[in-house]
């Protein structure tokens, strides 16, 4: 692992970032136990029920949200793991730990802003949240995993956090005009949900290209984007068009990471 010395301030510049790391994951937990319903309540009643699973189009199903149990038992471990004496100035860390904690504070804020029903501040923390991990992920891209067990924990849980929350600012979006009273009818409602989705799969698509085709970006992508197909044919509002269009979307990404992949291997 590559450091760049001993020197005092360097090291009170590792140890801030260690110490602000970890505030950020705690502050993070306080916000899921908000949103989880804990200590506040649950998202989906919360904002007068706008981000509910039958709520909108593009909302996934309730299953799809247990991704997040992954997400955060990885944040967690990341949290620790980033403490190790060999990580303390390892550039990976370096590179990405500020955004890493920007990460957990943005999605803390999310949960906050919908307790109080700010349904479209709820979509700017999200998009923010958004490209903070495209920049972060990025920057990991940038600077390659040490080993597997670096691999899994934390390109792993950055890239399954990434690919999740970029379907789901897909469906915060739909979620904030919905509650805001648009109502453009059945007809016109599906080629909206059909154009966003399109526009999901071309992201995703992107971060394939961008991000030498990670599996576990696309993997999160196509499982939150399945579960809207399934939420579409199971649950209301039922849309067949809106169903058929989320499964192809979900190939799509998952097609161009494979693609990606494929061509490094040649």
């Amino acid at each position: 692992m590559t450091s760049t010395g001993t020197r005092p301030d360097v090291e009170r510049s590792d140890r801030l970032r260690q110490v602000a790391v970890t505030l950020a994951e705690l502050f993070c937990v306080i916000g899921t136990l908000v949103g989880v319903g804990v200590i506040g309540t649950r998202v989906e009643e919360s904002s007068g029920g706008a981000l509910a699973a039958d709520a909108t189009l593009l909302a996934p199903a309730g299953p799809a949200f247990s991704i997040w149990s992954v997400i955060y038992l990885g944040l967690l471990g990341y949290t620790v793991w980033q403490w190790l004496p060999e990580q303390a100035t390892d550039r990976r860390h370096r590179a990405t730990g500020w955004l890493a904690a920007a990460s957990m504070v943005l999605n803390a804020l999310w949960l906050l802003v919908t307790q109080q029903g700010w349904i479209w501040v709820s979509v700017g923390v999200i998009a923010a949240l958004v490209v903070t991990l495209g920049l972060l992920v990025r920057r990991l891209t940038e600077n390659p995993s040490y080993g597997t067990p670096e691999t899994v924990l934390v390109d792993g849980t950055f890239g399954l956090y990434l690919g999740w929350v970029a379907v789901a600012t897909c469906a915060n979006v739909t979620a904030a005009f919905v509650a805001s009273g648009v109502d453009p009818g059945p007809t016109v409602a599906a080629a909206l949900g059909v154009a966003v989705l399109a526009v999901a799969a071309w992201v995703g698509r992107e971060l394939a290209l961008r991000l030498d085709g990670r599996w576990a970006v696309a993997v999160a992508m196509a499982w939150g984007l399945g579960w809207i197909a399934y939420g579409r044919a199971a649950a209301e509002p039922r849309s067949v068009v809106v169903g058929l269009a989320a499964l192809v979307a979900a190939l799509v990404v998952l097609s161009a990471a494979a693609k990606v992949q494929r061509d490094r291997a040649v």
